[in-house]
């Protein structure tokens, strides 16, 4: 009798294992292709010039200036890795960690406050994904991070995520968002200015400087206390540019 019982149990587990298996499977190979960066061909803007090569207008659907990885500042990259994903370069795509205190805030708070993705999730998100909340969607956003880790480069992951995030008000990437609301190129922000924009992906109109300029000021300052956290700046440089105005 026991022993038809563990023939039973042991059929039963080999068959849920197996239809996982079947079933992960099936996702992974209906999941998009993983681009190249050379395959990275994003909406842009066209600019119109007179006679006198004095520029006159725009023709865009996306308002959107590329900008290599190379043009952008560390300082930049620093404020938001401190904001998004300050273990970026140590991760393979998901942050576990991230993922409990997460979890763990959301639920001290009674509210969604805290997100555990990771930049490499939000790029396969942004890119091949919709933002519809379901284990399925989590899952093939999860199969694609790694699936991204494997094809590039961490530089060129966040070549694509500075480049095609939106900041709202028009902006997108972050050439256009450094001239949409600070009125510079992205080479010349400073750590403030940086904070600023590094705090907007997040929800952009909630913490539009425009918009909520005490919303944006009181972003601005969690960022610059994350940068002063993992270290990126001392808390006293973090002091000084939470007193600077933007």
């Amino acid at each position: 009798m026991l022993k038809r019982i563990l023939i039973v149990v042991t059929a039963f587990f080999s068959i849920v294992i197996l239809s996982i298996i079947l079933w992960l499977g099936s996702i992974k190979s209906s999941l998009p292709q993983i681009l190249q960066i050379k395959d990275y061909k994003p909406l842009l803007v066209s600019p119109v010039y007179d006679r006198n090569n004095k520029k006159i207008g725009e023709f865009f659907r996306e308002r959107r200036t590329l900008v290599s990885y190379d043009r952008i500042p560390e300082r930049v990259i620093q404020a938001f890795l401190a904001s998004e994903d300050d273990q970026f370069f140590t991760h393979s795509g998901i942050n576990y960690f991230a993922i409990m205190r997460a979890m763990l805030a959301n639920m001290r708070a009674g509210r969604n406050v805290q997100g555990g993705s990771t930049i490499t999730q939000q790029v396969a998100k942004t890119f091949f994904l919709s933002s519809e909340k379901t284990f399925d969607r989590k899952l093939r956003e999860a199969m694609l991070a790694y699936q991204l880790e494997d094809n590039l480069k961490k530089e060129e992951i966040l070549y694509l995520y500075l480049n095609q995030i939106y900041f709202g008000h028009g902006a997108h990437g972050i050439e256009n968002a450094s001239q949409t609301y600070i009125k510079k190129t992205v080479s010349d922000l400073t750590v403030a200015e940086a904070a600023i924009l590094a705090g907007l992906p997040q929800a952009p109109s909630r913490y539009s400087p425009v918009l909520n300029p005490q919303r944006a000021k009181d972003r601005q300052r969690y960022v610059l206390n994350r940068m002063a956290t993992v270290k990126y700046i001392t808390p006293e440089e973090a002091e000084k540019w939470i007193k600077t105005p933007v």
